[in-house]
């Protein structure tokens, strides 16, 4: 085959897969915009600040390939047999977390500098009150969780498709903004432990509004827009769960390398837990974060030019992934045409 064929066939294939990942990244970020859900987004603007749109291509992959019973915004719990032992075991569940309450075992994380505080995923709920402990997260159980919920921890470890878990607290009078989670490699699992049970404290997911409940599960698609709020005067206590997200084969793969991020994220509860590659940078740039924040009110320009630059070195980091992928595509190209 003459040379000049071959180099114009590469050239057409290399076109063909870059205009199939355009079409597939605009249609995912058009999609989750427009169509996902029954709840909008106020505006495009909204929607970068809050959507992570970087992911939504990775994410609209496994939401091709997620089994029907869990294509939802809120799941048949029916549906979900195996996770039944969390829930019937719940009492016990609920006597370990109440003692980490009272023994103030929750101030930790909301604590300024403590090594609980530089929590990258959750960091931004700590302002409304809003604290957790950690029992097990993407292969790692807390030194921490095994010595003040060995039984609980027990529980968990029995079940395979925990992917991580935590005790979360939400104080009477609080509430968490509309937000969605970056990655869909998971289900939340939500069982009530020490609840108002009232329906002054909620969820919302998708515009669904959800009451927690002593004893009772719920779980939903955290990538759908929701909020929280407890308006009610006890506060509330529950297991939050990450349930490993029923895929089919193929999504499988792609799941796998997400959990392989989720690893990096590890927070630690107490001195003796392990932190994440993740959580020790974001410890370190942190102070670093907070200074330049502080910038906003004193040398606004200086805090724009920061923030765009950022903002910048983020989609050049995004671009570069997907040459690479676009690169390899191309040598696969190379290899099958030769």
């Amino acid at each position: 085959m003459p040379y000049n064929e071959v180099f114009s066939r590469k050239n057409m294939i290399v076109i063909a897969v870059m205009a199939l990942i355009f079409t597939f990244v605009s249609g995912s970020l058009f999609y989750v915009y427009k169509y996902r859900g029954y709840v909008r987004y106020v505006n495009f603007a909204e929607y970068v600040r809050r959507g992570w749109p970087m992911f939504t291509p990775f994410n609209c992959l496994l939401y091709m390939f997620t089994q029907k019973r869990a294509s939802h915004s809120i799941m048949d719990m029916n549906e979900f047999p195996e996770l039944d032992p969390i829930k019937n075991n719940w009492k016990i569940i609920q006597e370990e977390v109440l003692n980490l309450y009272k023994n103030g075992h929750f101030n930790s994380a909301t604590k300024t500098g403590s090594s609980a505080s530089f929590d990258l995923g959750f960091h931004s709920f700590f302002k409304n009150g809003w604290s957790k402990f950690y029992l097990t997260w993407y292969g790692y159980t807390h030194n921490s969780a095994k010595m003040l919920c060995p039984n609980t921890v027990k529980i968990l470890e029995s079940i395979p498709e925990v992917n991580g878990a935590m005790f979360s607290l939400l104080p009477a009078g609080s509430q968490l903004k509309r937000h969605l989670d970056p990655l869909a490699v998971s289900l939340r699992y939500h069982l009530g432990l020490s609840t108002p049970n009232s329906d002054n404290c909620f969820i919302n997911v998708d515009g669904k509004d959800y009451t927690w409940r002593d004893g009772v599960a719920f779980m939903f698609d955290e990538t759908y827009l929701h909020y929280a709020n407890n308006n009610s005067q006890q506060y509330r206590l529950i297991l939050m769960g990450d349930i490993a997200r029923p895929m089919l084969s193929i999504g499988s793969i792609v799941n796998f390398v997400y959990k392989g991020f989720a690893k990096l994220t590890v927070v630690p509860n107490l001195e003796g837990d392990k932190q994440g590659l993740v959580s020790t940078i974001f410890s370190t740039l942190s102070p670093i974060i907070q200074k330049t924040k502080a910038l906003k009110q004193t040398n606004k320009r200086m805090y724009l030019t920061i923030k765009h630059t950022v903002v910048f070195t983020l989609l050049i980091f995004v671009v570069g992934i997907l040459a690479g992928i676009v690169n390899l595509l191309r040598s696969l190209g190379t290899i099958i045409i030769s």
